[in-house]
């Protein structure tokens, strides 16, 4: 499976035009938008190379006709232990993920060096089952900041995937599509990886290593609301942003005041704090996109490409054309 390694360390290849099997674990009130990115993508990857090389099946413990979280119902084939394992299993959120009854199945994957990749909330299910892990794990951000405050989860990270072991784990949703290309990435080839790209309407197809976007005013450390106001404000402007007192005029609080609340939360003017969001987007920008320079710098609100690099190489201690050379190679890599 492409870029993906067993859990020894081996190199999980194939001849180039042998079928690869995949089964997509789902349960009752599984996630319609994950199910449907992987077959559709999967669908259009056989369109573009022009061969039927990708192949699909719906499993489940509690197999038949089985409803999704809005309603869509499909038919799934019985999970039997330890029988026709396909070459890859991907477990889908929604209720069905966080049963967590796919864990039988992840295991028999896992100890004949198959890959599993976790979406959302089987992969949230995932990591407060197995407790402390030695290595990097993810999930939709959403349920990343609850368990962030746990100490056993230090190694949780927000990037759109990671992998651990032969488990790939994955915050799924908008991102699914960009999963699964990157499972079958080598067996397509950069060319028809653009093409297949094109063809679901991504603008880009980030790196695994891409973080999340996520809403900061989520965060349950934020119970002041118009520090909620504030952010949801600054992330709004981030291609004009405001002066510190303008801001705090729309949320109606005074300058001094804001900066009061922003210290005791944050520890940091609301000054620094919203350039370093600007920042922050600048760099996700330059690394996943081709986008120029001096154009990134006017979208994020720095007006020079020189004040950007100023403020990445502060923030990040590396310049932007160094940001980019990292960015650059394969679109997604599953490699530990």
């Amino acid at each position: 499976m492409a870029g993906v390694t067993r859990a020894s360390g081996t190199p999980l290849r194939r001849p180039p035009q042998e079928l690869r099997r995949f089964e997509i674990y789902v349960g009752k009130g599984f996630s319609e938008y994950e199910v449907a990115a992987i077959a559709r993508t999967l669908k259009e990857a056989n369109a573009v190379l022009a061969q039927t090389l990708f192949s699909w099946r719906y499993i489940s413990h509690t197999p038949g006709l089985l409803s999704g979280e809005c309603g869509m119902i499909l038919r799934a084939e019985p999970a039997l232990d330890n029988h026709d394992l396909s070459d890859a299993m991907l477990v889908v959120g929604g209720k069905s993920g966080t049963s967590a009854s796919w864990l039988a199945r992840l295991r028999q994957m896992q100890r004949i060096g198959r890959p599993v990749a976790l979406l959302s909330d089987a992969a949230t299910a995932y990591i407060r089952n197995t407790k402390a892990h030695d290595g990097p794990v993810t999930t939709h951000w959403r349920d990343a900041l609850a368990l962030a405050e746990d100490p056993l989860h230090a190694n949780l990270s927000n990037r759109l995937s990671e992998i651990n072991r032969g488990i790939v784990t994955a915050g799924g949703s908008g991102a699914t599509e960009e999963l699964v290309i990157g499972m079958i990435a080598d067996d397509l080839g950069p060319n028809n990886v653009t093409e297949l790209g094109n063809r679901l309407l991504l603008a880009l197809v980030r790196k695994s290593h891409a973080e999340q976007p996520f809403d900061l005013t989520h965060n349950p450390a934020l119970h002041d609301s118009r520090v909620r106001a504030a952010i949801t404000e600054m992330q709004d402007t981030l291609d004009a942003p405001l002066q510190i007192a303008e801001l705090a005029r729309e949320i109606g609080l005074s300058t001094r005041h804001l900066e009061r609340v922003f210290k005791e939360v944050f520890n940091e003017t609301p000054a620094k704090f919203y350039k370093r969001l600007r920042t922050n987007r600048a760099r996700a920008m330059i690394e996943e996109t081709q986008m120029p320079i001096v154009e990134i710098a006017i979208a994020n609100g720095f007006g020079t490409s020189g004040s950007l690099s100023e403020a990445i190489k502060r923030e990040y201690g590396m310049t932007a054309t160094r940001l980019r050379a990292r960015g650059q190679g394969q679109v997604l890599s599953y490699k530990p």
